[in-house]
């Protein structure tokens, strides 16, 4: 493997160079404290524009359960990144299992949703997160998950 990226945070611009993501499915604003191979806190503002919300729910703004857990994910992938030296090549990055998914409060506009992800295993194709999602340091989302990560570049 290559040395890690000498970088401890991302900014949306750095984001962009190591995932494909782009609106509307770009769920992070930023993302610090990175740590090659251990973990890193992923960043989003939550804001009423997004256009889940016309759906979920217009009287009621929600934020999807499952765009959550997309955010744990795009974290991670940040990590990946960092850990591999990934930035400007293609870095695909494929579910492949969501365990010990629970919810336990709304996410809704005007919160900083946190994602705390840990690195369980990687360093090869198959990667293991353990991901906690929190607003105000209350807990919203955990999860468990594995990604096949392919970079293609």
């Amino acid at each position: 493997m290559t040395e890690p990226a000498p970088y401890t945070e991302a900014d949306l611009s750095l984001i962009k160079r190591i995932i494909p993501h782009r609106y509307p499915f770009l769920l992070i604003d930023k993302v610090r404290d990175i740590v090659p191979m251990k973990g890193a806190v992923g960043i989003k503002n939550v804001t009423c524009n997004e256009p889940h919300f016309q759906g979920h729910f217009p009287d009621e703004p929600i934020m999807p359960g499952v765009t959550i857990v997309e955010a744990m994910a795009q974290t991670s992938a940040v990590v990946v990144g960092i850990t591999t030296n990934t930035i400007d090549k293609e870095l695909g990055t494929y579910f492949m299992a969501i365990d010990k998914c629970k919810f336990r409060r709304k996410v809704v506009p005007g919160d900083v949703l946190e994602m705390h992800v840990t690195v369980l295993r990687g360093g090869g194709k198959v990667w293991k997160f353990k991901g906690r999602a929190e607003v105000d340091g209350e807990l919203a989302c955990e999860a468990e998950f594995m990604a096949m990560m392919d970079i293609k570049g």
